[in-house]
């Protein structure tokens, strides 16, 4: 169960009350006449079926509510009802396959805004990276990968293609181009100081890595990969499995990828530079169509139960 707590002006409380005992997925209705003071208001809460969720909060919308008055959202947690069971129960389709496209854009849209904390996390992954790649070093490539948080901008760039939505898109991909430019100029910078501590070395760089060498080595599986960490990343997002989004970071070599260009520019070593750009559009291009093609099979099948009966 989801909790929504209203804040409804004086002439909109009739027609927001006759929305909430139209929809069969609400249960425990709770209303504080006069409760709100900015924006002034009564306070409603109200338990709802997370089936129930997207079709209640489109009709919310339709009313004018978010722009006169507020609605926030939060799981509800541990809930011993009757009601509630009902609520769920006559609520067409399973909770667990709801698509809350409010919740989802809220998410993304935090996750996917050029910051400077993004910066940060995708610079000190890539240089991390980078180091796993030049000391042959799995656990420090498959370390980088858990800290890049790169899947964030992919993931509202998929939203924002499914929802045709310019805006949100333009932000991802201005968030994924600066972000992923400035991390490979900061490690291209920060090869070149390693190297001057004796820490780097072109030979160790060119040498054979038999642990890293598929990050500038792209096959048809590196698309294959991509495409299904974006099946899994999406379905994640849309079910608010976080745990099932560091197995997603840890399958792709975005920032590895990214990584061994920048020590290959630093070195001159153009050939893996070529290699790990491709390697790396691979791995973008794969996870946004995957995640374009998973929300409109998510969307279409939402639908169709939406349409059926409910579990009762």
């Amino acid at each position: 169960m989801l909790q929504l707590r209203l804040i409804v002006p004086a002439d909109l409380r009739e027609p927001v009350m006759a929305r909430l005992d139209a929809c069969v997925g609400v249960a425990h209705v709770a209303v504080l006449p006069g409760g709100a003071v900015r924006p002034a208001g009564d306070l409603v809460l109200c338990d709802v079926a997370r089936e129930a969720v997207d079709e209640l909060l489109g009709e919310l919308k339709e009313l004018g509510l978010p722009e006169r008055g507020a609605i926030s959202m939060d799981e509800a947690g541990l809930v011993l009802s009757r009601a509630a069971d009902e609520a769920e129960r006559d609520a067409p389709g399973e909770g667990v396959d709801a698509l809350v496209w409010e919740e989802v854009s809220e998410v993304v849209h935090e996750e996917s805004t050029l910051s400077g904390v993004f910066l940060a996390l995708l610079a000190v992954a890539t240089m991390l990276a980078a180091c796993g790649a030049v000391l042959d070093s799995a656990i420090l490539v498959v370390g980088a990968m858990a800290v890049g948080p790169e899947f964030g901008p992919l993931a509202g760039l998929c939203v924002a293609v499914v929802q045709r939505r310019l805006r949100p898109a333009l932000r991802s991909l201005l968030a994924l181009a600066v972000g992923f430019a400035a991390a490979v100029a900061l490690t291209v910078g920060f090869a070149w100081l390693m190297d001057a501590l004796g820490l780097f070395s072109d030979a160790r760089f060119a040498a054979d890595r038999p642990n890293t060498s598929f990050i500038w080595q792209p096959d048809a599986m590196s698309f294959v990969v991509a495409f299904l960490a974006g099946v899994a990343g999406l379905l994640s997002l849309t079910s608010a499995k976080a745990s099932a989004l560091v197995g997603v970071a840890i399958s792709v070599t975005t920032v590895p990828a990214a990584a061994n260009a920048a020590v290959a520019l630093a070195y001159g070593e153009y050939a893996q530079a070529r290699g790990s750009a491709v390697q790396l559009a691979l791995n973008l291009s794969g996870i946004v169509l995957a995640g374009v093609l998973t929300l409109l099979v998510q969307h279409a099948a939402w639908r169709l139960a939406r349409r059926g009966p409910g579990r009762g």
